[in-house]
């Protein structure tokens, strides 16, 4: 108990619309149906741990957890009612606080625990067709200051922690949970080419249509990270974890569910360096980079690029190194930073010319190759041309040369989005002519995909159109836009072109 009140929780209270005694009995109805027919929770209780701060014991917490989050359509986790989840503390400096929501970041054993609690609820949503839209994003800021001392120290695996003789010991932290048991290297190996699979689809056909299916596998694979491998196999568990966190948040954010996509990223980070795999993890930080650039907040990139450049370890090869200075780069050039851009991305040049690939890639980097190089180029460049109009014509060299190198390429979003930054390109460059030629190209593909980011992308190239609205062409471009954007599309657009 603080003493003070639990402001988390009293504003999820405030919205969920509750009284203390509906609260009290929806808790203790919840609970019976759990198996926990004794929890006899009332008022009182209830106005302790909102107004002094009372944690209350298990299972409450995680039966307050699912029924807020049936309440408020999106996933509610024990620390986002402001609730510390029990279990050992770990090595790491204290970081709760108001800065801090999550209890970022979490003991070793807590991942999992973490993991299984926040894709069960993600599913429980997905089944009622309910969207995840109310949270709010962690600063960048944020983040990197609660996670930087924890991922420079050495990760704690299972032989840094204690061994106890129950070896399905672990936090059950969600509903639903799966049964812990032992698996084995075929097992792994499985599951490390559904990752393949998924990964492919998504690359092609966006995050809409197997969003579900990668949470679902990745609840799984938290079940069965409750169980204490040996630890060669656990290290490989953990990084199909990482892998499928990457996915559901890439998937999430490639559909506009941006407070769970962050909680992925996050989710991923951890589970890659409790797998040590520093680059992996540094990987995972650079997706919430390009999520903040995104949504407009290249200064919360930087700083998460910052922390996944130096969390990295020594073992990152240069390939890997190029493409976090792409995301870099963006973020700069998100800025203005023209000076700083070019130089960050000549660095990145340099580092993927180094890679004489001697060394295989790790699975999640076979996607960054010489095309995606070019289009992260492109992009860079293009988003510096709103800042510097003469950088237009640099952008339009990488997004041809990344549309060549994409000729044979399944991945056919990564293409979308080198048309629109080649259309763009072109109109900020006063050449609506060939602009219109590939907006056009971004339009026929664009149906076929279940991505939002290529919406939100063409939304900023319609904005560019506005000064050529008087051409034929670019007016009937406008015109087939309006009627193909979805989630209103007109309103939207007008409101881009403000």
């Amino acid at each position: 108990m603080t003493g003070e009140p639990n402001t988390r929780l009293c504003d999820l209270f405030g919205l969920a619309g509750w009284s203390k005694g509906e609260l009290a009995r929806l808790v203790n109805r919840k609970a019976a149906a759990l198996g926990h027919p004794q929890l006899a929770t009332d008022t009182s209780r209830v106005r302790r741990w909102i107004d002094v701060g009372e944690t209350p014991r298990d299972p409450v917490p995680r039966v307050l957890a699912a029924l807020f989050t049936e309440r408020l359509g999106r996933v509610v986790t024990i620390e986002d009612l402001g609730f510390v989840r029990s279990g050992r503390a770990g090595k790491r400096r204290d970081v709760q606080g108001g800065d801090n929501p999550d209890g970022l970041p979490w003991a070793s054993e807590q991942t999992a625990a973490v993991l299984t609690e926040f894709t069960g609820m993600d599913l429980m949503l997905n089944r009622r067709g309910l969207v995840g839209a109310g949270a709010a994003l962690a600063a960048g800021s944020a983040l990197t200051s609660a996670m930087h001392d924890w991922l420079h120290t050495d990760p704690a695996l299972a032989a840094d922690a204690p061994r106890i003789h129950d070896p399905l010991h672990a936090d059950p932290a969600g509903f639903g949970r799966y049964e812990a048991a032992p698996i084995g290297s075929q097992e792994i190996e499985a599951l490390e080419r559904s990752v393949e699979v998924f990964r492919a689809w998504d690359a092609n056909r966006g995050g809409g249509l197997q969003r579900k299916a990668v949470v679902g596998q990745l609840n799984e694979v938290g079940g069965m990270l409750a169980y204490h491998h040996p630890d060669h196999l656990q290290r490989r568990l953990w990084g199909v974890a990482a892998n499928l966190a990457v996915l559901a948040g890439w998937m999430s954010h490639d559909v506009g569910l941006e407070p769970t996509a962050q909680k992925y990223f996050v989710i991923a980070a951890h589970a890659a360096r409790e797998g040590d795999d520093r680059p992996r993890a540094g990987e995972a930080l650079s997706r919430a980079a390009r999520q903040m650039i995104h949504l407009g907040r290249p200064d919360d990139a930087l700083d998460l690029m910052k922390l996944a450049k130096s969390g990295s370890g020594e073992q990152i090869l240069p390939r890997t190194q190029a493409m976090l200075h792409t995301v870099e780069a963006w973020a700069q050039a998100s800025m203005g930073h023209g000076q700083a851009m070019r130089r960050t991305l000549g660095e990145a040049e340099e580092l993927f010319v180094a890679d004489k690939s001697d060394v295989p890639p790790p699975s999640w980097m076979q996607m960054f190759d010489e095309a995606d190089m070019h289009g992260m180029s492109a992009l860079a460049y293009r988003t510096l041309a709103e800042h510097e109009p003469a950088a237009a014509n640099t952008a339009q060299k990488h997004a041809k040369q990344a549309l060549r190198l994409r000729e044979t390429d399944a991945r056919q979003r990564s293409r979308i989005f080198d048309y629109i930054s080649m259309a763009s390109a072109c109109f900020i460059a006063d050449d609506p002519e060939q602009a219109d030629r590939y907006a056009r190209l971004a339009l026929v593909s664009m149906a076929e995909t279940s991505s939002h980011r290529t919406w939100d992308r063409l939304r900023e190239m319609y904005r560019l159109t506005g000064q050529y609205a008087g051409y034929p062409k670019i007016k009937d471009l406008r015109e087939e836009i309006q009627l193909v954007m979805p989630a209103g599309p007109s309103a939207r657009l007008r409101s881009a072109e403000i």
